[in-house]
């Protein structure tokens, strides 16, 4: 997975430009059946009627467009496109929603798992995938547990569904990038938290989704992750 230093468009970069509409498509659909299937009598949000349906449709397609530039392997540009676009179904519903769906987590590790056998060796592999789904269990499992004591089952800051998608990271990324992910993602949420905090768009008490840190973080370490890794770990 490198990056040339120069943007030379080509087929398939308008390719993978339909590909990202489609899963942006997919993503609306998702985002708006799982949570009917969850619970029917759910309201449906204003701003999602009107402005998540073109802002994922946007953001997809502009995103998939640059993938091919960003990752030139064909085959890790396949398995790491079907990744991102699980992740960013766990975005939306996170952020609509605060829910991580059981439905969406665990077939994706099967894929995650079924991934790291088919990406070249520098990417990803069984061995590094098991590996790094285990440090995301343990590190975020840990955290669930700690956050359980100091706040209570109440407001308590993560919920499972964050301890899940860890694991899953863990399984998409491998050992040598989850640390990294899972180190940017609770420095992003934490500078987030405080900038709300101190603009007073939320209290001390709001319990915010977590999910779409872990989420982004684990895209950019998708995309840009294995170069990343091998400048710090040799």
């Amino acid at each position: 997975m490198t990056y040339n230093g120069h943007m030379s468009f080509s087929l398939l970069n308008f390719i993978w430009l339909i590909v990202g509409l489609l899963v942006g498509v997919a993503v609306n659909w998702l985002a708006d059946y799982l949570p009917a299937r969850e619970r029917p009598s759910l309201d449906t949000w204003h701003w999602r009627q009107r402005r998540r349906p073109w802002l994922v449709l946007v953001s997809t397609a502009v995103l998939f467009f640059c993938l091919p530039l960003w990752i030139t392997e064909t085959v890790n540009l396949a398995v790491n496109s079907l990744y991102i676009a699980i992740l960013i179904l766990i975005i939306v519903t996170d952020l609509e929603h605060r829910l991580i769906y059981d439905v969406v987590v665990f077939p994706a590790m099967l894929l995650a798992l079924a991934g790291s056998l088919l990406v070249t060796p520098d990417e990803n592999n069984i061995r590094l995938a098991l590996a790094g789904g285990l440090v995301g269990l343990v590190i975020f499992g840990a955290l669930y547990g700690l956050a359980n004591l100091l706040y209570g089952r109440e407001r308590i800051p993560l919920g499972m569904g964050d301890v899940k998608l860890a694991l899953l990271l863990g399984l998409m990324l491998g050992w040598h990038r989850i640390w990294f992910c899972l180190f940017w993602a609770i420095l992003l949420g934490g500078v987030v938290t405080l900038v709300l905090l101190l603009t007073r768009r939320v209290g001390r008490g709001t319990a915010l989704p977590y999910g779409q840190y872990l989420a982004l973080s684990g895209i950019a370490f998708l995309i840009w992750g294995a170069d990343y890794a091998q400048r710090f770990l040799g």
